[in-house]
């Protein structure tokens, strides 16, 4: 298959800038993957959409302040590092700019000095590997200094960072937010829960190459990054038991998809796994374990509208972006979310 299969067109003006004042009026389209039939609902509505059994798998995972803006040693140029993974020993791979600028052994100050690096490597593909120093607790320095690193469609500033986090987020280590996620409340996760559906976490830190671009010309010649999960023991058992019941696994964003369909047994049995996982779902998938997905809209040509598509058919997730982008739909990380079922 071709990336080119995968665009569709869509108006700037439909890229959402800022979150929605409350998480769950967003709105909510639900897609038949094997009809192609399209309904129009909110997402305070998801709990009629699901049955006493089912259960809902969550990314827990928790974004980094990680974008970090600096003065370049000595000098005071300005640059920006953002942080991609930690290396240990207080070297984290890092994105740069300006690249030109950082090389191995340059120096960067950040709040006065309160947080200093220098650039000691760089690796395949460009990016630098970072020596910092400071006093105290990493990521306590990184709450007072870091912005959220948020996509680059995105151009608002945001005015509240926990905009950009899901209200169950609890594991620090994402480079972006796992989206699906932000439309749901504390009341909505009550509501779902007290209707007899099980909620189980597991936890995929969202690496920058989920914004990567598929470049190839054929999707298959596309190389996937790499990101980290981990699938608790007791969200194990809750998929088995839901399996075993007859009930549906459902799956809250693509990458709570992907680590799952990562460890399952190709009759869908889950065990408690972590490890770092590149898989690449895209059309002649055989999902193993979810049943349903809850995600957002996805950018034209991207892994995730291949991944999408792979579960419900390419042509049926064009005709209901198709029918999205009529409806005035608001689209990728602030906007609004589908159910596939």
């Amino acid at each position: 298959m071709k990336t080119s299969d995968f665009y569709y067109d869509l108006p700037q003006e439909l890229i959402a800038q800022t979150p929605l004042d409350k998480r769950d009026t967003s709105r909510l389209m639900t897609l038949d993957r094997v009809t192609g039939a399209v309904e129009h609902h909110h997402f305070y509505e998801l709990p009629d959409f699901l049955n006493p059994g089912d259960c809902l798998i969550l990314n827990n995972s928790r974004v980094l302040p990680a974008r970090l803006l600096g003065q370049r040693l000595p000098g005071g140029g300005a640059c920006e590092i953002l942080l991609l993974i930690d290396r240990g020993d207080k070297v984290w791979e890092c994105l740069v700019r300006p690249g030109k600028k950082l090389r191995p052994g340059a120096r960067v100050s950040f709040g006065n000095g309160e947080l200093t690096a220098e650039i000691v490597g760089e690796v395949e593909g460009g990016n630098r590997l970072v020596r910092f120093d400071y006093e105290g607790i990493f990521l306590e320095v990184l709450e007072r200094l870091g912005k959220m690193p948020l996509p680059p469609y995105i151009k608002e500033e945001l005015q509240d960072q926990e905009r950009y986090q899901t209200v169950y987020s609890k594991v620090l280590g994402s480079a972006a937010a796992p989206t699906a996620g932000l439309h749901f409340t504390p009341e909505l996760l009550e509501k779902i829960a007290s209707k007899g559906i099980g909620i189980g976490y597991v936890t995929l830190h969202v690496g920058l190459g989920t914004f990567r671009p598929v470049k190839e010309e054929e999707i298959t010649d596309h190389e996937m990054h790499s990101e980290f999960c981990t699938i608790p023991q007791e969200t194990a058992d809750l998929i088995n038991r839901t399996k075993a019941g007859g009930g549906r696994c459902i799956c809250v964003g693509t990458t709570s998809c992907r680590t799952l369909e990562s460890w399952a047994a190709e009759d869908g049995h889950m065990e408690a796994k972590a490890g770092w996982t590149n898989i690449y779902i895209y059309p002649g998938y055989h999902f193993k374990v979810m049943d349903g997905l809850v995600t957002n809209f996805h950018l034209p040509e991207s892994t995730l509208i291949m991944l999408v598509s792979a579960f419900a058919g390419r042509e049926h997730v064009l005709a209901a972006y198709a029918e999205a982008v009529k409806e005035r739909y608001r689209f990728f990380s602030f906007g609004d979310a589908m159910f596939l079922r």
